[in-house]
């Protein structure tokens, strides 16, 4: 059953306030800022894997490593999910975020001073695995964290709005770490790229985490948090408990969008340049240029599904947007593995369809009760994440082998599938409310 966001005093107001746009504004920017710093790592999974394993090493075995030590930052999410939201519904949310940031901002610092391969041998990756490491653990408080802050921040109206644009937030960082490692790919050469550049989005990531604990100083407590501080009402005990003994369902749920969520930005936005220069042999520019407007066209999709949550309701939205996803990750390949014809703007029309993941958090918002819904979100996202996100860069290093090159749009149409599934569940749970109701 929905749980509402709110609990105690709603914002009278079904409009956002000034107030509301700061928050959202500042969450927004914080959050691009921090998941830059954990995204940037696979636009350079080429380089990486030149440098940080030894020479001789089979191209697509270096590769897989490096995705290996990618997906271990996914592994570590739930530690961090956990941690940070147990003593978020306790403590409340505003006080994680600094922390999360800052254990992101210091890693991501540290990769881009690390010595290499040919500097130190062996402990050069497993220096690299234990930072990624670190940087899991801060994203998995950081996201379903930003998510609870802003939902209840927000009238219970524009709650997939509020949600979207923190997600549209998010992918900004990504479209920052492709914009900037695609003029990186421009302006240098391979010697001058392999030699230090690959080291400047690590070194500016860093920056852009210590300026997003600045930005978190100007955010207050959540209204819904303060409420039930006041009525002494937040969880007692361990919340992850209660979530887990009382909201099995919501739980699962959650899991299956955070699949779709995984697949659509892991493999459309996150894997597809690496793929369009290894795969079909397209110039690493034109794989970056496509990935910019996509990021960008992902970002204001984000915004545009938000919207259309809000006013056609959460079940609609999100069964029609992962149809529409999984034709257009169809699309994109099919075009790829014959020729690369029209590749720029099936690329942006895939992005734009892959904002259907601005409606995922609304739907988890409102699974949990308020007591527990930083620990339960958090739990059911970060461990979903652990076992898809970790699981699909090798996995589709395998498919591709075995089905061909339109294995990763296969791969997406399936992850599709299961939000389709939570759609018509939540629209049938509906319909037999309204029945009870009557």
């Amino acid at each position: 059953m929905r749980s509402p966001v709110a609990a105690g005093p709603t914002p009278a107001a079904d409009r956002l306030g000034r107030s509301d746009i700061k928050t959202l504004a500042l969450a927004a920017l914080g959050g691009a800022l921090e998941f830059y710093d954990f995204v940037v790592f696979v636009f350079l999974a080429l380089p990486l894997s030149e440098l940080f394993f030894p020479q001789g090493t089979s191209p697509w075995l270096a590769q897989l490593q490096v995705y290996g030590i990618f997906a271990a930052g996914y592994l570590a999410r739930p530690l961090g999910g956990i941690v940070i939201a147990h003593y978020g519904d306790l403590l409340g949310c505003k006080r994680m975020f600094a922390l999360s940031v800052f254990l992101m901002a210091l890693p991501t610092l540290l990769i881009g001073l690390l010595p290499v391969y040919a500097q130190i041998g062996l402990l050069a990756p497993v220096l690299l695995l234990v930072l990624r490491v670190l940087q899991g653990i801060a994203v998995g408080g950081e996201v379903p964290g930003a998510w609870v802050f802003v939902a209840e921040h927000v009238p219970p109206s524009r709650v997939g709005f509020a949600c979207a644009s923190l997600t549209s937030g998010l992918t900004v960082g990504i479209l920052i770490g492709s914009l900037l490692t695609a003029a990186i790919n421009q302006r240098l050469g391979h010697a001058e790229l392999m030699a230090w550049g690959w080291r400047l989005p690590f070194l500016l990531g860093g920056v852009f985490g210590f300026v997003a604990v600045w930005l978190r100083r100007w955010l207050r407590e959540t209204p819904v948090f303060e409420a039930m501080q006041a009525r002494r009402a937040l969880a007692d005990g361990l919340p992850l408990k209660r979530v887990l003994r009382g909201h099995p369902g919501a739980v699962l749920r959650s899991m299956a969008v955070t699949w779709t969520l995984t697949a659509a930005i892991v493999v459309v936005i996150l894997m597809t340049p690496t793929l369009v220069q290894t795969v079909f042999h397209r110039p690493a520019a034109e794989a970056f240029l496509g990935n910019s407007v996509a990021s960008a066209m992902l970002a204001a999709g984000c915004l545009v599904y938000g919207v259309l949550a809000d006013r056609f309701g959460v079940a609609r939205t999100l069964g029609g947007g992962a149809v529409v996803l999984a034709l257009a990750a169809l699309g994109l390949y099919a075009d790829l593995d014959h020729g690369a014809t029209h590749f720029l703007p099936l690329y942006a029309l895939a992005g734009f369809c892959v904002g259907v993941v601005g409606v995922v958090p609304t739907v988890m918002v409102q699974a949990f009760p308020p007591a527990v819904r930083f620990s339960g979100l958090s739990f059911s996202y970060n461990v979903a994440y652990a076992v898809f996100g970790g699981i699909t860069p090798p996995l589709i290093s395998a498919l591709l082998k075995g089905l061909g090159p339109l294995a990763p749009a296969y791969y997406v149409a399936l992850a599709a599938l299961a939000a389709m599934g939570v759609a018509m569940g939540l629209r049938s749970g509906r319909r037999t409310a309204g029945k009870r109701r009557g």
